[in-house]
């Protein structure tokens, strides 16, 4: 976890869950809402990390342009805005996709001209670009892939609501 690494929840939370994602990945917008709920189940306790692993078309380009709205303090509302959006953008043809985001950028309260140059900037490159190297030195192949306190979560675990508190459970039993 890096100090500009996107996260919610407390740096000193007691189980810190890192997910790396696709923002095209159908199975990583439905475990969105879960990770918000249980965040708020677990108030406090937990810190939910976020790491891009783009593996999808249009993937990278969905993650920079996150990025570029994190650079305005928007990060979260871009996330949301394409996990609600997804089928979409991830639809649309190649000469409308940048309008779509555009749009969801307007919508959540970046200032188009510079989520422009962000998104086309060098340090936004790298930040989704170290993502990606990390998560194949972990072994990530698929997305969602968590990490528990470092630990790999089978993915099976975290198919449900359900799963992923038993996971969240086990690892505060293990600190506390």
């Amino acid at each position: 976890v890096r100090p500009d690494s996107p996260s919610l929840g407390p740096a000193d939370a007691k189980v810190t869950v890192v997910e790396f994602l696709d923002p095209e990945c159908e199975s990583c917008a439905a475990v969105a809402p879960q990770v918000k709920s249980l965040l708020k189940e677990y108030d406090g306790r937990v810190r939910f990390v976020v790491r891009h692993m783009p593996l999808h078309r249009n993937a990278k380009m969905a993650a920079q342009y996150i990025e570029a709205a994190g650079e305005q303090g928007k990060y979260w509302e871009m996330w949301d805005a394409l996990f609600t959006n997804q089928t979409e953008w991830s639809a649309a043809s190649a000469a409308d996709r940048n309008g779509f985001f555009e749009k969801y950028a307007t919508a959540v309260g970046v200032k188009l001209e510079k989520f422009r140059t962000d998104y086309a900037s060098e340090a936004v490159s790298k930040k989704v670009k170290f993502d990606q190297a990390l998560g194949k030195v972990a072994g990530v192949t698929g997305t969602p892939t968590l990490f528990i306190n470092g630990k790999q979560v089978d993915g099976g675990k975290i198919n449900s609501t359900e799963g992923m508190k038993t996971q969240i459970d086990e690892a505060l039993k293990e600190v506390e």
